[in-house]
């Protein structure tokens, strides 16, 4: 949701303003995928401390390109439509042209690229929790529970690896669902 608040409004303005905006929103987008997610994700969590708050903001701090990139893109594609210049015609304003006509035609996308998020989502999180750095060891998390399973993978195997099992099939489920929904939602995909 964090990521989805902050990347879908730049894509919006990058996709439909152009010029400065596209280019500054862009090489901070680039700038931004030029750190590994790890990297950015162990700095910022150093420097706030561990906590669900915290995981919560490197995830959406961490994820706002993708969306911002797709809904550009969109964007990019429906300007040149003839209901935009139609609108323009008819002296819409530009707020109120993004707002009512582009706005609810990026939400496909859109949702395709945050359900398959959250699976990403998860798999950050839990990477994050298993190295130390998420969220706190009284609450109980995949993470933490292969973390603390790897003292004994000779001799209790299944303490690390059933939660690992259950953490790959979560993610796969959300990840086939997602799939599913672009499939669903795509015109170009129906016959």
């Amino acid at each position: 949701t964090v990521a989805g608040l902050i990347g879908v409004p730049l894509g919006l303005i990058s996709g439909f303003f152009g010029k400065t905006f596209d280019v500054l929103i862009m090489r901070l987008a680039d700038i931004q995928l030029a750190v590994p997610f790890i990297l950015l994700a162990i700095a910022i969590m150093a420097v706030l401390g561990t906590g669900l708050a915290n995981v919560i903001f490197v995830l959406g701090f961490s994820s706002w390109v993708g969306y911002a990139r797709i809904v550009r893109g969109t964007v990019l594609s429906l300007r040149a439509q003839p209901f935009v210049e139609a609108a323009r015609c008819i002296g819409m304003r530009d707020r109120r042209l993004v707002v009512a006509h582009l706005l609810p035609n990026v939400w496909t996308p859109v949702l395709v690229l945050a359900t398959q998020g959250v699976g990403g989502a998860i798999l950050a999180e839990s990477s994050l929790t298993f190295l130390g750095l998420g969220i706190s060891p009284l609450i109980p998390t995949w993470g933490a529970m292969i973390a603390d399973g790897r003292n004994y993978l000779t001799t209790a195997w299944w303490i690390s690896t059933l939660p690992g099992l259950l953490l790959t099939s979560t993610v796969l489920a959300i990840y086939f669902l997602g799939d599913g929904l672009r499939d669903v939602l795509d015109p170009r995909l129906r016959m």
